[in-house]
């Protein structure tokens, strides 16, 4: 028997078919997506590269392909080195506690700990001696918080201080006749294109010189990661704006850039036999300085991708940016994972406002009175300001274009007219939203503005700020002059001003309470004054 099947049923067929393979084809584009990892501090050894992901070691060919995992610990492995005969990989992990060094085999098997430093070192791995020691970075044995360099035989685990009061990172130059280093750690912040007195620099040591000869002199921005080929010295440095891999002889002439890249930066290179591994973004780039024309080094990762599950967060304040509650009380917008929300603080429904992926949306408040938010977001390459409907059915608008730093949270005024702010360059700014423009209104060189507060007739703002003696002292600026002035003396800490509802007085905190706990006289014996009260409330007749 025949079963007839009618046109649109055929069609409908048809189309479930199609739907069914284009599902079958996006599910398969996410699993070959998804088989792209986050490749981090590579290390080269011929054709081996050794690399951190998914917090772990893999190891690849140097012509890609699948990579496998040699470590699975729970910790995080870091810093990879491959010894000079290929045999074993030294890296950092906290296994027991504090970080510090260990080896493996590279073609697997339980790791040797190989350094005892404590938890206060910051051991970091920085590659191998030319006969087989383990360099390392430490804070260990420097009476000051100075970073040095050690190396320690994974045989016997002794070590040897390297004769430098200050070095956090080196390599050899040939014969071992002496070494180009840096002298201090990489500084705590992740600022791009830093200058200051933290910086990363090269020097070279010659064994029985006096001292160290700086080599990048000429730059005040960072020059980091030596590397010796060919009596050249290869480093990463952001002299054309972005990290790059440069040369240069041994005695600091002959200045050459390797790399070009734009936007993402060269971090962690290291060399072999004439080639420099690297990463670039979340990729591994590899350089072959007879020809430096980098490629992607293409790595499968044979792994269930664990950390790409969702799951369930059993702390959401830990991923909570900022929040600000309405004025009625009705609504609370919150910055999570990159997003702004809104949320009822009764009955009612939650509203993503922000839905466009690739950007990070901070630093939530609304406006006054109003149905506005104010966040920043860096959809436009700069951390700027905009203003978004707490009920996300209208395109957001962005409200300042001046950025070049980046910011802190904003202060709105009482009216919504205005909104204060402070950047990462120490400077006070405020914001006129009808006007559309931004003013800088105060600069300090040595401390953030902070406590910034408006009066509730939107005509003043206080602020505090620190004085060449370090002391914090209020200051208020008015909308109407456009000029600020202090209002409490630079011989006292004041700080948290607060306005009177009806205008007529400022509440401050002011240390000022100096009677000490302990009786005089104190003699060479007897404790030092303690203040423990100092603390008091002050208010400040303004008119």
């Amino acid at each position: 028997m025949r079963t007839h099947v009618h046109p649109i049923g055929k069609r409908n067929m048809e189309i479930r078919s199609l739907i069914f393979l284009l599902v079958g084809l996006l599910s398969t584009a996410e699993m070959v997506v998804a088989e792209r990892g986050y490749f981090r501090r590579p290390s080269i050894h011929g054709d081996t590269i050794v690399f951190t992901a998914e917090g772990d070691l893999w190891r690849v060919s140097a012509a890609g392909g699948n990579a496998i995992r040699l470590t699975s610990h729970l910790e995080q492995e870091l810093d990879a080195a491959i010894s000079p005969d290929g045999r074993f990989v030294a890296y950092s992990a906290s296994y027991e506690g504090p970080r510090e060094v260990y080896v493996l085999p590279i073609d697997g098997g339980r790791p040797r700990r190989i350094t005892y430093d404590g938890e206060t070192s910051g051991v970091r791995v920085r590659g191998w001696s030319p006969e087989g020691r383990v360099l390392y970075a430490t804070r260990h044995f420097s009476t000051l918080p100075n970073t040095q360099l050690v190396l320690v035989h994974p045989g016997t685990l002794e070590q040897e201080r390297v004769p430098l009061a200050q070095a956090s990172d080196a390599d050899w130059t040939p014969k071992r006749s002496g070494m180009v280093f840096t002298r201090l750690a990489k500084q705590s912040s992740s600022t791009k294109r830093y200058h200051g007195g933290s910086v990363e620099n090269l020097w070279h040591y010659y064994d029985g010189q006096p001292e160290a000869i700086p080599l990048t002199a000429d730059y005040t921005g960072t020059s980091r990661e030596p590397m010796i080929w060919n009596q050249r010295v290869y480093f990463a440095s952001d002299r054309d704006g972005t990290m790059n891999l440069w040369s240069m002889k041994l005695d600091g002439t002959d200045l050459q850039q390797i790399t070009k890249h734009k936007g993402f930066d060269v971090m962690g290179p290291a060399l072999d036999d004439g080639r420099i591994v690297y990463q670039l973004g979340a990729d591994l780039m590899l350089v072959d300085l007879a020809d430096p024309r980098p490629s992607v080094v293409s790595i499968k990762l044979v792994s269930d991708f664990e950390h790409t599950r969702e799951k369930w967060i059993e702390e959401p304040m830990d991923y909570l940016d900022s929040y600000s509650l309405s004025t009625d009380g009705k609504r609370l917008a919150v910055a999570a994972r990159g997003h702004v929300f809104v949320l009822p603080t009764g009955s009612g429904r939650a509203v993503q406002v922000t839905r466009k992926q690739g950007v990070r949306y901070r630093s939530v408040s609304f406006m006054p009175g109003s149905n506005e938010i104010l966040a920043l977001s860096d959809e436009s390459g700069e951390m700027e300001f905009w203003q978004f409907n707490a009920r996300g059915n209208t395109a957001p608008e962005q409200l300042t274009d001046n950025g070049n730093i980046f910011r802190y949270a904003p202060n709105p005024s009482p009216d919504g007219k205005w909104f204060a702010f402070t950047d990462k360059n120490f400077h006070l700014w405020i914001h006129d939203v009808e006007a559309g423009k931004t003013r800088r209104i105060d600069t300090s060189d040595m401390y953030n503005f902070y406590d910034l507060q408006w009066s509730h007739d939107s005509q003043w703002l206080a602020y505090v700020a620190n004085g060449d003696n370090q002391m914090s002292r209020v200051w208020i600026w008015n909308v109407k002059e456009q000029t600020s002035f202090p209002v409490t003396t630079e011989r006292t800490e004041s700080y948290s001003p607060t306005w009177s509802p009806d205008g007529k007085w400022l509440y401050f905190l002011s240390d000022r309470n100096l009677v000490s706990s302990v009786r005089s006289p104190w003699g060479n014996l007897q404790p030092e004054p303690y203040f423990d009260k100092r603390t008091q409330i002050f208010q400040l007749a303004l008119r």
